[in-house]
């Protein structure tokens, strides 16, 4: 006999860890609800229809207390409706990024066919401007020429010689920490340089993107 599923239930009693968290807080009663969107594939959830939980609205009492249905469905279809509202204002913000990174991109593409490359660097817009980094570099023809939070020139020296030494048959990279990758001069870059996706334009020249180490420990109220 399979286990009864009570995911939907209203009646169901709180996850343990849960439980731990209103004692932690001094609570003992609460009220969760779901606020829910559409999902999308870069969600890595599948289809148009498909749902996500965004977030969670969660109030508390410090006794106990019971909650008449149609309060609860009342707030289950506010819920609903915030979570419509939500959606159109998050995909007509991600309609204005995407614009406004073609734009970027359009003006960044003239500029290398009317300037030197290293327009793309040292102008505004800038690379930095098309992707969401904390500094960007451009390394072309043996001269560095870094904008924002980057290594230092020796530093992306030695980058360099270790992608062509163990990614020379790419045309780019994009990691999330240069340690997992294997960089062994992770450790000398400290949490200011963390993530980096590199272009190749030539075995010699290479664009990079860098991303400070972001990692953070937050004390919750139930913690």
């Amino acid at each position: 006999m399979q286990p009864l599923c009570l995911v939907g239930s209203t009646l169901r009693a709180p996850h343990g860890c849960h439980a731990q968290y209103m004692a932690n807080m001094g609570t003992m009663a609460s009220l969760t609800l779901a606020v829910v969107i559409n999902g999308n594939d870069d969600d890595g959830v599948g289809g148009r229809n498909s749902m996500r939980l965004w977030g969670l609205v969660v109030g508390h009492h410090t006794s106990p207390r019971s909650i008449p249905f149609p309060l609860r469905y009342a707030c289950e279809f506010l819920m609903q409706a915030f979570g419509l509202q939500l959606n159109m204002e998050l995909q007509l913000a991600s309609q204005l990024s995407e614009k406004c990174v073609l734009r970027t991109q359009t003006l960044l593409c003239d500029m290398l066919l009317r300037d030197s490359p290293t327009g793309i660097v040292t102008q505004s817009p800038s690379i930095i401007d098309l992707v969401k980094c904390d500094g960007a570099a451009l390394f072309y023809k043996g001269e560095y020429y870094p904008v924002g939070i980057t290594p230092t020139e020796s530093q992306i020296k030695n980058i360099v010689e270790w992608l062509l030494a163990f990614h020379g048959d790419s045309t780019g990279l994009s990691t999330d920490s240069l340690a997992d990758a294997g960089y062994p001069g992770a450790t000398s870059l400290g949490d200011s340089v963390c993530g980096m996706a590199v272009a190749y334009i030539t075995l010699k020249d290479f664009l990079f993107w860098f991303r400070s180490h972001t990692a953070k420990e937050i004390k919750w109220g139930g913690a």
